[in-house]
């Protein structure tokens, strides 16, 4: 089938988590024979680190993105990303223009509706959730009730991130962390970083800790066995990850409070084969057994305690983690999940 994504960047993962997602969705989606094209609007942040130059066609205002109305009109599906742009008048375009089925995919849920409730309609408004056939969430529980039944969503699906293996395997040598972090800063999840990364570094100074990622302020203080490092490109994801003994995943506040939110490192850490440790939130047995595959801690004396386990006892949960992984949270399982969608929609409209 013909696929068109308008998202948020495939060009620079700088800053943000879409780009790695989008880049293993639509690896797969064109391993499996599908024409895909990635629209992304050109910005001056994005244009400044790109590390995949060439993974999307760049547009730099509305009237140039109407030049691809062809495209989306020959489309069996157009997918809009949250966080794009221009997101409402990009969507109304798309939904004016688009000849098959439509579809919001929400990279960011819980932060979507916060906005929508506050009347905030930075890129998606109330008015527009009901007129696609499809939302798309990166969150699933309670979550998809709410939005067919309080926002209108027609039909919203649990849609989460992913990992492509090709990209995220188990690197050799030796680890030199003993804890390590990845993500751009958010002040949201800051409290959470301080307490399971900071603290236990300050409480252990014999221990290696580091953290990864952009838009830190400059006036945060770090202890001296915490490495940071300003922006790691996916390609040195890989490598980072095998340096670390555990590697830590801290949520954002509001995925923390719907629940069934699990973020895209999550998945990147376990498919290259390290235990990861998370904060807890509701859903995460959905997606690792706690104790087995993935180890949740709440404050930094039970993180040390973690740090404590044997290596044995360490390789085995991170065995476990990168089997679930590759069974149920790779780029080719969301792009069957994209196939089964968009055919169950066929069928309905061939019904109509």
């Amino acid at each position: 089938m013909k696929v068109v994504f308008l998202g948020l960047s495939i060009t620079s993962s700088w800053g943000n988590g879409h780009a790695t997602n989008y880049r293993g969705l639509v690896r797969a989606l064109r391993e499996r024979g599908h024409d895909v094209l990635f629209l992304e609007r050109d910005v001056p942040w994005y244009a400044a680190q790109r590390d995949e130059p060439r993974a999307g066609e760049l547009y730099r205002s509305l009237d140039v993105l109407r030049s691809h109305e062809g495209a989306v009109r020959d489309a069996d599906l157009s997918v809009l990303g949250s966080y794009v742009p221009e997101g409402v008048a990009v969507g109304e375009w798309l939904l004016e223009t688009a000849g098959g089925v439509t579809a919001f995919y929400d990279i960011d849920t819980p932060v979507t509706l916060a906005k929508l409730e506050a009347g905030d309609e930075e890129y998606l408004s109330r008015d527009l959730v009901p007129r696609f056939d499809l939302y798309l969430s990166f969150t699933g529980g309670p979550t998809l009730e709410r939005l067919e039944h309080h926002f209108g969503a027609r039909r919203a699906r649990a849609f989460h991130c992913l990992v492509d293996p090709a990209v995220y395997f188990p690197g050799a040598g030796g680890t030199d962390l003993d804890l390590g972090y990845l993500g751009t800063y958010s002040d949201d999840r800051q409290p959470a970083l301080e307490r399971l990364l900071l603290e236990p570094a300050q409480r252990s100074p014999g221990r290696s800790f580091a953290v990864a990622g952009p838009q830190y302020p400059a006036e945060l203080r770090w202890p001296e066995n915490v490495e940071r490092i300003e922006h790691l490109p996916p390609a040195q994801h890989r490598a980072f990850y095998a340096r670390q003994r555990f590697t830590l995943s801290v949520t954002r506040a509001e995925m923390v409070t719907a629940g069934w939110s699990p973020s895209v490192r999550l998945f990147e850490a376990a498919a290259c084969g390290v235990p990861v440790l998370s904060d807890p939130w509701d859903g995460l047995a959905e997606f690792f057994e706690p104790g087995r595959e993935i180890l949740v801690a709440q404050d930094a004396a039970e993180v040390l305690a973690h740090l404590e386990l044997p290596d044995d006892e360490r390789d085995r949960i991170a065995e476990r983690a990168r089997a679930r992984v590759l069974a149920e949270h790779t780029a080719a399982h969301r792009a069957e999940e994209l196939e089964r969608h968009v055919a169950a929609l066929r069928v309905l409209g061939s019904r109509a």
